[in-house]
């Protein structure tokens, strides 16, 4: 019989095509091995809604609430009226919170994982009662701060009253947490230099890791490719298009960049790869060369095909999987300066840094005028450096009570 443990988390973690998911899925994976799982999330997106037994296979029990968007973000206004972070009240269920007392008081669960601070909010009350894990991935307050430095006029204020108060909400459910987790050793540093130093022993990284096996460029003659894309000479770009820091970083490389690469390279193409692309990114596909595809049902035939991979975030926190992914399919890779941070020691033969436009059409030109290059000393690099066990391991320590009274 193993030991019961209840795992909040903000989306349902399946399937793991986009950066949250991959990270929560494989979490869940994970723990799955070691502990009976009761699991809480909520359904965002009615295509998900199919993946639910797929969830189920990992657990003991599950609580799926699917939620509007729209009325997600009436809802939050209301955190307007008292002064706490609006990310609160989009998360917020009083049919979760039932279930999570329930399934906490019937199974006498004493340990809690909770992956995304709005998740923490249904057992912040249970903090002196239940060894809680908090894995808040990325410091979220420091996004909303990024978003203000990009707007203007009340969606500037907006954002930067989000930074504010989600910044204070962090400290606290830190405070009361046993063990608070970000997804790279900069994110910890960087929590821990906010908060009081009595407390930030109890702050600690959990890494994400990744699935060499299933992103590998070997793998390509067993994908169903319904695709057309061996004879094209093509840059990629992979990631959930509806999230503003992706919907961004395509906006930029498409204004600063592209322009000149289709002058010496009339033939070139750019495949933006992604779930639910925004009114602005569909209106990128007016532009010559450049193809939005929408949904699709596996990313890897777009980077298998591709003469390289870009990665131009203007806006980021924490590690980028588009970046491990397109190394581990042995992908050469242009990646701003933000959107490799978390990754250190990485190979430079063909991963590229660069926050200029000129660079980077440069860059990009050299790419798509040679025949394909292989970058052998990613692959191996990610390989060796980056698999899921080895990166969730010290989550077992967290989950103890070791960590939580040195």
């Amino acid at each position: 019989m193993k030991e019961p443990l209840l795992y909040l988390c903000h989306r349902i973690p399946f399937p793991p095509n986009k950066g949250d998911k991959i990270a929560s899925y494989n979490i869940l994976k994970f723990l799955s091995k070691r502990y009976d799982i009761y699991l809480g999330c909520f359904i965002d997106d009615n295509f998900d809604i199919q993946f639910e037994d797929d969830v189920r296979a990992f657990c003991v029990d599950c609580k799926f609430i699917t939620i509007s968007r729209s009325y997600s973000k009436l809802k939050s206004l209301t955190a307007l009226l008292d002064g706490s972070p609006i990310t609160l009240p989009f998360y917020s269920r009083k049919s979760m919170q039932r279930w999570v007392d329930d399934t906490v008081e019937t199974h006498q669960i004493q340990k809690a994982f909770v992956f995304s601070s709005c998740m923490a909010q249904y057992v912040h009350h249970y903090s002196s009662d239940l060894h809680t894990v908090m894995h808040f991935v990325d410091i979220d307050s420091d996004k909303w701060l990024q978003y203000a430095q990009k707007s203007q006029g009340v969606m500037k204020a907006i954002y930067h009253r989000e930074h504010q108060t989600l910044a204070q909400y962090e400290k606290r459910i830190a405070n009361a947490f046993s063990v608070s987790c970000f997804v790279t050793p900069a994110e910890t540093e960087a929590f821990k230099s906010m908060i009081p130093s009595a407390i930030r022993q109890k702050i600690h990284p959990l890494e994400n890791g990744l699935d060499s096996q299933f992103f590998s460029p070997d793998a390509k003659h067993k994908l169903a490719e319904p695709y057309d894309l061996a004879n094209e000479n093509y840059l990629v770009f992979t990631g959930a298009m509806d999230y503003w820091a992706n919907a961004d970083a395509v906006k930029w490389f498409t204004d600063h960049v592209w322009p000149e690469v289709t002058k010496v390279i009339p033939d070139a193409k750019f495949y933006i790869v992604g779930s639910s692309p925004t009114p602005e990114v569909n209106a990128l596909a007016d532009i010559d060369g450049i193809t939005v595809t929408g949904r699709v049902e596996d990313v890897r035939p777009y980077l298998v095909h591709a003469k390289a991979a870009v990665a131009p975030m203007q806006i980021a926190r924490g590690v980028q999987n588009k970046v491990l992914e397109a190394m581990a399919m042995a992908k050469p890779i242009l990646v701003s300066s933000l959107g490799i941070e978390g990754i250190d020691n990485y190979p430079t033969s063909q991963l590229y840094v660069s926050d200029d436009a000129s660079t980077s059409i440069n860059w990009a030109i050299e790419k798509l005028s040679k025949q394909p290059s292989i970058a052998i000393d990613s692959r191996v690099w990610i390989k060796d450096t980056y698999s899921w066990d080895a990166k969730l391991s010290p989550l077992l320590n967290y989950l103890g009570e070791v960590h939580a009274n040195q």
